[in-house]
């Protein structure tokens, strides 16, 4: 006889496995025509309590194309911890139950970890500035290597050297650098199309 399946998840039983990567969430909502304005408002209250909670990295609103009504918005949390308690706090379970008249379709997508910066965004801007972004942060984090560390790691074998250098680039690029470099340059990446 299995046990159902909300009874094992209160048991603890084949709990989710806590990401603790950075996590990004976009969530695509087509409004109707004549709600823009008052979605437009609600997003940005919205985006706004999302910011304030614990464990956030970022938020922003991406606005429709000239033929389209498919807003997205995205979530950037430290940690599947934090996303979690975000969606499940009673502030976006009132928020979202404002919208449910404005919107006619909704999709989830959520990506994680060094994924989140290399899959493209709905709506974001050209590629080539993410990856003029990537290669400035890489150049930084193995210049400040090769300058300050490296040199007294000379008696390490080569593949030791290049692993630690790998090592410690992709780590501070996926959960230190870019996510500063990405907030900082938001506007740069997505340029609005006025």
């Amino acid at each position: 006889m299995s046990v159902p399946l909300r009874l094992r998840a209160r048991l603890g039983a084949d709990a989710p496995a806590v990401n603790p990567e950075p996590v990004t969430v976009t969530v695509a909502r087509v409004v109707r025509p004549d709600q823009r304005a008052a979605f437009e408002r609600w997003a940005e209250d919205l985006l706004a309590l999302a910011a304030a909670f614990p464990g956030n990295l970022g938020t922003s609103l991406l606005h429709p194309g000239p033929d389209s009504s498919e807003y997205h918005l995205v979530y950037r949390f430290i940690d599947d911890e934090s996303l979690a308690a975000w969606e499940r706090s009673p502030e976006r379970r009132t928020a979202l139950a404002r919208a449910e008249t404005m919107v006619d379709d909704v999709r989830y997508a959520r990506v994680a970890g060094l994924e989140s910066f290399f899959t493209r965004l709905p709506e974001a801007g050209p590629r080539w500035r993410l990856t003029v972004l990537t290669i400035v942060a890489v150049l930084a984090i193995t210049s400040v290597l090769q300058q300050f560390v490296m040199p007294h790691l000379m008696s390490w074998p080569l593949e030791a050297r290049l692993l630690l250098s790998a090592c410690v680039v992709v780590v501070l690029l996926g959960n230190v650098v870019m996510p500063v470099l990405t907030r900082l340059f938001a506007r740069w990446l997505r340029p609005s199309r006025n």
